[in-house]
């Protein structure tokens, strides 16, 4: 009795013979009634027919039309025992993304205000194909497996009548040569068939094993006839050895592994060797099946191993796209940019292999989310983009329009500020439409190209007018100089005033003069103000007139103007808010017995504080007078 147990983790399956023919297996999940291809005398190499290989996809990257073409093809080209898994993948794809798009249908029914057992989901042409081939896949199922059943019950009787064979040759009185023969040829013949249901194998090889020993026991065979049969085994028994051996060399286990069973159930045919061999063939045969099963067994540890590492791959990916996702992007340039890194865990994700089959599925629904995320808010926001792109070039065409009726225009120093103004609002717009952005460009620079060319065009060719307007004001700041003031204030007044419309009418003078004649005019006109017969009020509300005239006169006037009345405005509401506090100080100290003093102080400062509110007034009410 040869050994039974290979040292590994495979179970013996039971219904074995305790002949020396049904020495060993090696698969926990191999049938018995699998077909086996026996070995024969004339050649013992054993065929194992190659199988396409059914190339594995992710089906969740698929859509609905590649997973119906997917199913086609595969339906197509592999026989129908080779595509359970598969179908079962594809289904379960297809129709959990197929029941979200309904039930998302059915939401957005019942939310517009309909009952929701009036929804009747539209017809999907796409799923009317899907179901047509399940439908054709569950046909061609059933006629594979009626077809199996018929062919494993005609085995049985098959057998059965090889058993009825063996029967009959105890019934005999031909030659013992004619009569093993024939035994020989009911043994082939019942290596040749194929499997049977498995719930009849252990019955069937019970009864056959009899009927051989009885066979045995009623020739009652000569020894060398005997020994001739047992190294016949054992010849069998080596070349099986040396294909399991040659298997080590095969670089795919699950190749190896699965032509292992095969040499197994072959090995299990044969009948017994020579006693003096048989724990050395059988020990051979065993530590090549070892290393075999050893090997399988470690390969699939290995990919266990490999697909939690392909899942923490993912988890990683989903987590940089999560955080894309959350990122608030402000210019098409900074989403290209994250758009374009996306597209990098895109393309890395395909690289990636499956995860284990229970979290599969799961992680790519967060990457899909996560990127379908980002695809959405990036859709929202150019959609927005493009509508303020409308909006800012409505606002550069009127800038547009408004250069161009300002372009002729010859009081320079007001164009000059306005055109600054503008100018500096083209800057503050955002982009315009890539489409329309050279020619708004191009159309509101020549307005303006325009207007500074006309104006140094002509302040190139009034240089003789500005050294004549140079003489007139020095001229006059001599006769300001040699001015008296008389005893009638009001003649006084009104000839100041003169000397300042005169100044004003008088027109540019060279850049490098203009400050050191405009601040001699100025001193003089403010001096003779200061001698005046008048109350400091008007004093004061003169030499600001003076001052806003020479503002008038300056380079971005506007500038200046706008910064003057600023300051003056941050003055009125200083002494708005000292006045409230010295009032309410008032009230306080009028509670004291001893506050006359205090009181009095108080109420001068609220009296000179009005005052210079009045006058503050009166000093915007000019700034905005000369702004008009």
């Amino acid at each position: 009795m040869e050994a039974n147990d290979l040292n590994n983790p495979v179970a013996q399956p039971t219904g074995l013979s305790s002949e020396p023919n049904s020495e060993i297996t090696t698969s926990t999940n191999r049938t018995t009634d699998e077909v086996v291809k026996p070995l024969d005398d004339a050649d013992t190499t054993t065929h194992v027919t190659a199988k396409k290989e059914l190339e594995k996809v992710d089906c969740n990257l698929l859509t609905d039309i590649q997973l119906v073409e997917r199913l086609q093809a595969v339906m197509h080209d592999f026989p129908i025992e080779q595509l359970r898994e598969e179908v079962d993948i594809i289904k379960s794809v297809f129709y959990k993304r197929h029941l979200a798009e309904v039930s998302e249908l059915k939401r957005q029914f019942v939310e517009s205000g309909e009952l929701e057992e009036d929804f009747t989901p539209p017809q999907n042409e796409i799923e009317v194909k899907f179901k047509k081939l399940l439908d054709e896949f569950r046909e061609r199922k059933q006629q594979f497996n009626k077809k199996q059943e018929d062919n494993k019950e005609k085995n049985l009787l098959d057998k059965l009548a090889v058993i009825e064979g063996l029967k009959d040759l105890l019934n005999r009185q031909e030659s013992l040569n004619d009569t093993f023969n024939e035994f020989r040829e009911l043994q082939q013949k019942w290596r040749d068939i194929g499997p049977v249901a498995q719930s009849r194998v252990h019955d069937l090889w019970e009864t056959y094993n009899v009927h051989i020993d009885n066979f045995y026991s009623y020739i009652k065979i000569n020894k060398e006839l005997r020994d001739l049969d047992l190294k016949r085994n054992l010849d069998l028994k080596i070349r099986l050895c040396e294909k399991v051996e040659a298997l080590l060399l095969e670089p795919s286990i699950l190749k190896a592994f699965k032509t292992l069973q095969k040499f197994h159930e072959q090995w299990r045919e044969i009948g017994p060797s020579p006693q003096e061999t048989k724990e050395e063939v059988w020990t051979r045969f065993k530590e090549a099946t070892t290393i075999i099963n050893k090997r399988h067994q470690e390969y699939f540890e290995n990919l266990k191993a490999q697909l939690q590492k392909n899942l923490e791959a993912k988890i990683e990916l989903c987590e940089k796209t999560e955080a894309l996702s959350k990122l608030e992007l402000h210019t098409p340039k900074e989403w290209e940019e994250k758009s374009a890194e996306l597209i990098e865990y895109q393309s890395a994700w395909k690289t990636i292999g499956f995860a284990p089959k229970r979290e599969n599925a799961t992680v790519y629904e967060r990457f899909r989310e996560a990127c379908d995320t980002f695809f959405n808010t990036k859709r929202d926001y150019f959609k927005n983009y493009k509508d303020d792109q409308q909006q800012n070039l409505q606002l550069k065409t009127d800038l547009c329009v408004h250069a161009e009726a300002l372009k002729d225009n010859k009081d320079w120093r007001h164009a000059t500020d306005e055109f600054i103004k503008i100018q500096k609002k083209w800057k503050d717009i955002g982009p315009v439409p890539r489409k329309q952005s050279d020619v708004v460009w191009k159309r509101f620079r020549a307005a303006c190209d325009y207007f500074f060319e006309q104006k140094t065009l002509f302040f190139s060719q009034s240089g003789e007018t500005q050294a004549e307007n140079l003489a007139l004001k020095n001229q006059l700041i001599e006769e300001v100089k040699a001015f008296v003031l008389s005893e009638d204030s009001e003649v006084n007044f009104k000839k100041l005033q003169d000397f300042q419309h005169r100044w004003n009418e008088i027109g540019h003078v060279p850049i490098k003069d203009k400050e050191t004649v405009s601040h001699q005019f100025r001193n003089l006109i403010n001096h003779h103000f200061d001698n005046l017969k008048m109350d400091d009020f008007d004093k004061n509300i003169q030499k600001f007139r003076n001052k806003v005239e020479n503002f008038k006169q300056a380079d971005y006037s506007g500038d200046k103007i706008r910064q003057e009345r600023s300051a003056i405005i941050l003055k009125l509401k200083q002494l708005e808010s000292d006045i409230t506090l010295w009032e309410n100080n008032i009230g306080f100290f009028a509670k004291s017995k001893k506050s006359d003093a205090l009181i009095r102080d108080f109420n001068h400062k609220i009296e000179t504080g009005k005052t210079n509110i009045k006058l503050l007034n009166k000093k915007l009410d000019m700034l905005d007078g000369s702004m008009k």
